[in-house]
């Protein structure tokens, strides 16, 4: 999962974002003024966003009006000190999808986000499937037709988890750099074909393949059993 922070104290910020990197895999990258946040999720698809309301710049209401006014629907998770619940049914109202007053508990915080990005997919369950192919977001493990875990490397893990989670989708080999490896600067787009070429090995045979859809990046899909096969890459 890959979230914008939205937050002006910057060593709540340093502090959130390596404890959820470290707790629970999640890539954050942070903002602390209203106006860099709404530049940034103009130009970049993140899987939530964790929005404060006192922000220089542009406010936090300002931030979400503007996403919801163009059609943005990334999930949004309010963290803020005021909490009244004249503020709260405000923000739910404005198009926030949750609230949370500071100070607060990061496992509670979350679950939240996991909740909210499950159901932005309309997904209650905490896993996630394409065919015979299923993360299960708790274990953190890739099946197969419920069957013993997939044997990746964490590289390959991360690739893959991408993939499933816009399965259906044309997902860019910049979009898994920033998700995958976030900072990393050595890591370059040729190493996300070298990643794919492998994970394509290992799903031979499995009823599920990763499309490459030129110009548009790659494709994580169901290939429909047919008789006497049961799918290839």
């Amino acid at each position: 999962m890959r979230i914008l922070l939205v937050e002006d104290e910057h060593d709540l910020a340093h502090w959130l974002s390596r404890t959820l990197a470290r707790q629970a895999g999640i890539v954050v990258e942070w903002a602390d003024d209203g106006a860099l946040a709404d530049a940034r999720l103009r130009q970049e698809e993140f899987d939530a966003v964790v929005l404060d309301l006192g922000l220089p710049g542009i406010s936090g209401h300002g931030v979400l009006e503007r996403m919801r006014a163009r059609d943005d629907r990334t999930p949004v998770l309010v963290l803020t000190a005021r909490d009244s619940l004249v503020e709260r049914v405000a923000m739910l109202r404005n198009g926030a999808d949750d609230f949370l007053p500071k100070p607060f508990m990061v496992d509670e915080l979350e679950a939240r986000l996991q909740a909210l990005v499950r159901r932005s997919r309309g997904r209650e369950k905490p896993r996630l499937s394409c065919g015979p192919l299923t993360l299960d977001l708790a274990a953190q493990r890739f099946h197969v037709g419920g069957g013993e875990p997939l044997a990746l490397s964490p590289r390959e893990h991360g690739v893959l988890r991408v993939l499933i989670q816009r399965s259906g989708e044309p997902v860019t080999k910049q979009q898994i750099l920033d998700r995958v490896f976030p900072g990393d600067s050595e890591v370059n787009p040729e190493a996300i074909e070298v990643l794919i070429h492998r994970l394509r090995k290992k799903l031979v045979d499995l009823r599920v393949q990763i499309v490459t859809l030129r110009g548009l990046g790659y494709c994580l899909e169901e290939q429909p059993a047919r008789d006497g096969d049961t799918g290839s890459s």
